[in-house]
């Protein structure tokens, strides 16, 4: 059978399970990609290639990113879980007592705007962007996980947003800023005129997850299901082949955010996930419970979110400059 990705290839094995059981499609073309690199670097042209010092290979594999190639130690963690993946779940031959180099994960400190910096830059955006932003650091959403909101997933009557399969394929509830209500009834009266036009075209159907477009087969044209921020035209599902409006792309927000920076004074390296960061940061500012924050953000564990807390030791570990004496 072929490596490569082709009808009855490996990489269509890999992407058949995982579609199978749900993950992402970023996730897969990730493993796919890692799989890839790794039969790449040891020139392996057969299935059975595999099997030979499999254990060999892997180390040698994570030693060449770690020490060669300098990858940070969450990339080097990426790598070996699709390894992991594929030798476990799609070859059935799981890895046992891999040793290899590791690349050193340092702590970093989360980069956070001030308040006043928040402000500047949403001063400088508009439109959807303005709207993302505003949900990124007035909820502590991630990128992906605003662009995937669906009409549903909004309650304004609790101010409330739920989160669906975030990070770790985990639901979570978060807070809803109430100043962004009406805001967003005026952006979702555009958006259902768009998915209503879609609708007289012959298209208006969305991506269902867990095959629930087989359950309920109506829900796929649904307001409800639909995303909160639709791409600006139709395109093909690349796993389906079915013409539909997707979400919008996160990178037009990641664009509109350096735009915005480069118009200011802010000598600070912003992203998106900047905005989640300040938002836990100002939370434990007002006082808010640390447990609570690591609810509202979806962390595993809360040494994640006792991260943020260096803020409150404001100028090095809380300690005031001899220079402010003189």
């Amino acid at each position: 059978m072929s490596i490569y990705k082709s009808k009855n290839s490996l990489l269509g094995d890999i992407s058949v399970l995982m579609r199978r059981e749900h993950y992402s499609l970023s996730t897969e073309r990730t493993y796919c990609n890692w799989v890839r690199q790794f039969i790449q670097f040891h020139k392996m042209l057969t299935r059975e290639a595999l099997f030979v010092e499999q254990k060999n290979k892997v180390e040698d594999f994570l030693n060449y990113l770690a020490l060669e190639r300098n990858v940070a130690a969450s990339t080097q963690n990426q790598a070996f879980n699709a390894l992991v993946f594929l030798y476990k779940r799609v070859l059935e031959s799981p890895l046992e007592n891999v040793k290899a180099a590791r690349s050193s994960k340092e702590a970093r400190i989360p980069v956070v705007l001030t308040r006043g910096e928040v402000k500047q830059v949403l001063s400088l955006l508009d439109g959807v962007p303005e709207l993302v932003v505003k949900l990124l650091y007035g909820c502590g959403l991630r990128i992906t996980e605003a662009v995937k909101l669906r009409v549903q997933n909004i309650d304004f009557g609790f101010k409330q947003v739920t989160v669906r399969d975030g990070k770790g394929m985990k639901d979570r509830i978060t807070t809803f800023p109430e100043n962004l209500e009406g805001q967003l009834r005026n952006h979702l009266e555009r958006v259902k005129m768009i998915h209503e036009k879609d609708l007289a075209q012959g298209y208006g159907t969305v991506f269902l997850p867990y095959a629930l477009d087989r359950k309920y087969p109506n829900a796929e044209r649904e307001w409800n299901w639909q995303y909160v921020f639709p791409g600006r035209g139709l395109s093909k599902d690349p796993r389906s082949g079915i013409i539909r409006r997707h979400h919008l792309d996160q990178s037009a927000i990641n664009r509109a955010i350096k735009k915005a920076v480069r118009q200011t004074n802010i000598a600070k390296k912003v992203s998106a996930h900047t905005f989640r960061h300040s938002f836990a940061t100002h939370l434990l500012q007002r006082g808010t419970d640390i447990r609570t924050i690591q609810s509202l953000l979806g962390h595993k564990d809360l040494e994640t979110t006792m991260l943020y807390t260096h803020v409150l030791k404001q100028g090095g570990e809380g300690v005031v400059s001899p220079l402010d004496d003189l």
